[in-house]
């Protein structure tokens, strides 16, 4: 009998104790804001005469917003979502993963996990200290334009991130 009641006492205790789990709180990019970055980088490329696709996703790596100029190459769509992607997914700059990719023979298999596009141009957005989503952008002559382009559309809306 007393066994009986410590067993029974001891599943209550277990199932109040799940049953007051506190659930998780993120905080993530809003679709608005999503699309005024993505607007926003496709004009700073603009401005130097560059045809981008801008990609931003949410924590998670969903595509939330693309913006593609009118002449960017078809390919820029994909090569921007992707660095997007990465860098969601990284917490980091695509082209710091590429530099250690480079100069680290461990990180090079970064390359090959499916999805990651390990070039620059992919940057995260962070609330804070928070990584709320990341922006990719594709079709500049190079990655540090692409990059450059990405930095200037974040720096458009720093007063929402906080």
């Amino acid at each position: 009998m007393i066994k009986s009641f410590l067993l029974a006492t001891s599943a209550l205790v277990f199932t109040l104790s799940v049953a007051h789990a506190e659930l998780l709180t993120e905080k993530n990019i809003p679709s608005s804001l999503a699309v005024e970055i993505a607007s926003n980088a496709v004009e700073a490329c603009a401005a130097d005469k560059y045809n981008v696709t801008a990609a931003v996703v949410d924590r998670a790596g969903v595509l939330r917003a693309l913006v593609r100029a009118d002449n960017a190459g078809p390919h820029s769509v994909e090569a921007a979502r992707a660095k997007a992607y990465t860098s969601a997914s990284s917490r980091t700059p695509t082209s710091k993963m590429a530099e250690n990719v480079a100069n680290n023979p461990a990180a090079a298999q970064l390359v090959s996990i499916p999805g990651f596009l390990v070039l620059a141009g992919g940057v995260p957005i962070k609330a804070g200290d928070v990584t709320i989503g990341a922006i990719g952008v594709g079709g500049a002559p190079g990655g540090n334009f692409d990059e450059a382009c990405a930095v200037a559309a974040i720096k458009t809306v720093v007063d929402q991130l906080k």
